[in-house]
């Protein structure tokens, strides 16, 4: 389950980038912003994943 768990924080944060990075071709800051909330949200996820590998 945990390798599930990571390639989908994997492809938030690429799903992030890649919301962040059209946000600014466009000038929409919105879709920048949310980029930038997707990326931080799989980047705290991902701590929480290395934090319970390690207790195991």
């Amino acid at each position: 389950m945990a390798i599930d768990d990571k390639a989908s924080n994997a492809a938030e944060q690429l799903g992030g980038k890649a919301k962040e990075a059209a946000g600014k071709a466009t000038g929409d800051e919105r879709l920048e912003a949310e980029g930038r909330g997707d990326q931080t949200s799989a980047k705290v996820k991902k701590v929480g994943e290395d934090v319970k590998d390690v207790f195991r």
